[in-house]
């Protein structure tokens, strides 16, 4: 499944555009095996260049069968006879496999680096795009606890290096990572420690970029991926981090040093505009195993590697929303959609103003409260079938009914279209068929059916009649 490249390629321009083809090309997870100014690294890139290899890395039939683990964690009605207590000890013990086991000697602490021997420049970073700002880390696992729980958060945040020390983390505020930090600075912490893994085990690696929600803690979240606790260690500073990363970077930020980030060339396919003021990460010790193996993801007009971790959140996610919203028959989060532009969902329809309900419902849930423009549809709409999706909006909307916008709301930081960053408005299209109290009192008109009969005759007779 991996494609091996032996020819020389540069972190610079060249293995971001090479990675970029081949994933238009629905193409392989790619390993090149000889780097221009790094003769002691090979690179990853597009492990996750598919669904079905994403279920291969984790060796599972179905994505969604992690997200019904982690809600039988969290859900259940609770133990009253004393079989149910012994069904009860069993979840437990089952809900202990899934914890994180501590290992003495992590993989990644072959070699460590301090104080001056460490550099940010000694990893193949890639400059993705020719006017990014500068050489970025674009698969980091950047590591943090939360200062008043003291639940670890393990987020995909792009980190732009500025010299041999000094990086900057672009985590936006609706992220995890951001309200740590924003906690640690209201306790007046002068410095929160970060800890930034890459590489590893594809089940934590996949935990990096999966909205999970608060304050269900991304190690044990990595584990019930996984199938079974992921291995970690702990550093001098408390952090745990995972023990199977190529390489560890560790170091902190300072609550009063800010810097600005960018420009970057993101999924939206636009260079972002001038961004915010992001902490600054202070390197202070860097670990690395023997011949090691950097990962880096590229970004740019679907549909890229993001596309495809797009559809496996979706796929892990989607039972969680259906125990929040029960109504929820399917989600469809389509790859050119880019993640936060569009949703299409199909409901189980029960009640006037249904379909309205599930799209402020699913706005005020979590990371889908970035999603710019919701579609709802009814149940026998399959939300994977754009053309069932089109047909269902051209035959069932009226614009002056049936669609929703909301000014003022919350957006993707990331999204060109808003005219203030992060603050914009929401879409949402109700595309199911109309109940009496929604239609003017009227009944919805009845939809074509084929005879049976004749169907039946046509099937008996259909080699006969020479057509295919």
């Amino acid at each position: 499944l991996l494609k091996r490249v032996k020819v020389e390629v540069s972190p610079i321009l060249e293995i971001p555009e090479i990675l970029r083809r081949v994933m238009y090309k629905r193409g392989p997870a790619i390993l090149f095996e000889r780097i221009k100014g790094y003769p002691d690294w090979k690179v990853a890139g597009n492990i996750f260049c598919s669904l079905d290899a994403i279920k291969t890395a984790l060796n599972v039939d179905s994505l969604e069968g992690a997200g019904e683990r982690l809600v039988s964690i969290i859900a259940g009605p609770p133990p009253l006879s004393a079989i149910e207590k012994l069904a009860t000890l069993k979840d437990v013990a089952t809900l202990a496999r899934y914890l994180p086991k501590r290992v003495r000697k992590p993989a990644f602490s072959e070699r460590v680096y301090e104080g001056e021997s460490a550099s940010l420049n000694m990893l193949p970073a890639f400059k993705v795009w020719p006017k990014d700002g500068g050489r970025y880390l674009t698969y980091p696992l950047v590591v943090v606890r939360d200062p008043e729980r003291g639940v670890t958060n393990i987020g995909v945040y792009r980190v732009m290096i500025l010299d041999d020390r000094r990086a900057v983390i672009h985590w936006q505020v609706h992220k995890r990572g951001a309200e740590a930090f924003r906690r640690a600075c209201e306790r007046g912490e002068e410095r929160f420690s970060v800890a930034i893994a890459i590489g590893g085990d594809p089940a934590t690696m996949l935990a990096g970029v999966m909205p999970v929600p608060y304050p269900i803690d991304k190690l044990l979240f990595a584990g019930v991926l996984r199938g079974e606790g992921i291995e970690v260690s702990e550093l001098d500073t408390g952090l745990l981090v995972p023990a199977r990363a190529e390489v560890l970077l560790e170091g902190y930020v300072s609550i009063s040093e800010l810097s600005r980030e960018g420009p970057f060339g993101d999924h939206f396919g636009y260079y972002d505009r001038p961004s915010d003021l992001y902490p600054v990460f202070h390197l202070t010790r860097l670990y690395l195993r023997s011949e090691p193996i950097y990962y880096g993801s590229v970004t740019g007009k679907p549909a890229l590697e993001d596309s495809v971790l797009g559809k496996a959140v979706e796929r892990v996610f989607l039972p969680l929303v259906r125990m929040l919203l029960p109504e929820v028959v399917d989600i469809n989060l389509p790859e050119h959609g880019m993640f936060q532009g569009l949703a299409v969902v199909s409901i189980k329809k029960r009640f006037p103003g249904h379909a309205k309900k599930v799209m402020m419902a699913l706005w005020g849930l979590g990371q889908f409260s970035l999603t710019k423009i919701i579609v709802v549809v009814d149940h026998d709409i399959n939300p994977h079938d754009l053309n069932q999706v089109v047909w269902a909006i051209s035959a069932n909307v009226d614009p002056q009914r049936d669609v929703l916008v909301v000014p003022g709301a919350h957006t993707d930081a990331l999204d060109p279209a808003t005219p203030t960053q992060a603050y914009g408005s929401k879409l949402g299209i109700d595309a199911t068929r109309k109940l009496p109290e929604e239609h003017g009192g009227k009944e919805w008109p009845e939809e074509v059916g084929v005879d049976e009969k004749t169907a039946k005759l046509v099937d008996e007779k259909w080699r006969l009649y020479g057509i295919d």
